[in-house]
């Protein structure tokens, strides 16, 4: 589902680019970046991925990360799926797996070629539907790449996981698993968290702190989801599924965020469908406060006012 926060093309200060030379594509996916025409020295990537029927241009117009990226001076880059429906591969052992390949690679490598070709710093990774669910997976496979990761309507890591684990072709569609999809499967934290670590055996190095938001009234992908993905997140830290704070209509009316401490922040959006808006501004606050405890602060023009400077 499309975002209902629109970017103002004209008023930004640079233009989205395709990228065709960023390394081993396994997905065949696309590469589109997003590069403010001012940059902080060792630059944040933030990956923004799409929903099904979603592309990078929708989603670069959609939302509002590249008008934040101007603002602070990090990058955007925009996976685009070429399968048909433009859904992303989040179910076969290729994808799901460390280094397996197809399109959770395909993206790490975009994230990386971005990281060396203008220096950057951490990479950090958001996504809506489709795109959250792809945000899970490379926050599971990938703990070594991502600082942290924000999901829009998504499933837990491994939950659409095809039986086969068969790897779909380039172009063709992905594995569409309607237990998972509706709600139906259900597991201990214990179970999930084992789930997540099998995907990347050996590996007991930082992991990626999580951001959940979901709708209680989406059909598209049943809102058991989400407690499913609480329940798998707060087990991988080892964390309490009791939260340690509730914020009543936060960050707008009808909404609740319940913290599980720094590593696990959950949003339940009452009476939304499927696609809760990219909240662009709240995510980036998210991954900004990932900055080694400094109080740097930059003026806002804008705004009139001293603003903590993100990241750097």
């Amino acid at each position: 589902m499309a975002s209902t926060a629109i970017t103002s093309i004209n008023a930004l200060t640079s233009t989205l680019q395709q990228v065709t030379n960023f390394g081993t594509n396994p997905g065949s996916a696309a590469m589109y970046i997003y590069v403010p025409t001012k940059l902080t020295s060792n630059p944040p990537i933030v990956v923004a991925v799409h929903y099904c029927s979603g592309s990078a241009r929708a989603y670069f117009s959609g939302t509002q990360y590249a008008s934040l990226a101007d603002k602070h001076g990090f990058i955007v880059v925009y996976p685009s799926s070429t399968r048909s429906g433009s859904c992303w591969d989040v179910a076969s052992k290729a994808s799901l797996t460390h280094n397996g390949g197809s399109d959770s690679l395909a993206i790490v490598n975009m994230a990386k070629y971005a990281q060396t070709r203008y220096s950057g710093g951490k990479i950090y990774v958001t996504g809506s539907s489709s795109g959250a669910m792809m945000t899970n997976v490379l926050a599971g496979a990938y703990p070594d790449v991502f600082t942290a990761a924000a999901l829009f309507s998504g499933v837990p890591d491994g939950c659409f996981a095809d039986p086969s684990g068969t790897t779909p072709a380039a172009g063709a569609t992905p594995y569409w698993n309607g237990n998972c999809s509706g709600g139906k499967v259900i597991k201990s934290a214990a179970d999930w968290a084992a789930l997540v670590k099998s995907y990347y055996p050996g590996y007991s190095g930082a992991r990626p702190k999580m951001q959940i938001w979901h709708g209680s009234a989406d059909t598209v992908l049943h809102y058991n989801n989400y407690a499913e993905t609480i329940k798998q997140w707060t087990g991988v830290f080892g964390l309490s599924q009791t939260p340690t704070s509730t914020q009543t209509n936060t960050p707008q009316s009808g909404y609740t965020k319940y913290s599980y401490g720094s590593n696990v922040v959950g949003y339940y959006a009452a009476g939304v469908g499927h696609g809760v808006p990219e909240h662009a501004q709240d995510v980036i606050d998210f991954f900004g406060n990932d900055y080694n405890g400094q109080n740097h602060k930059y003026y806002d023009g804008e705004d009139h006012k001293y603003c903590r400077r993100l990241w750097w």
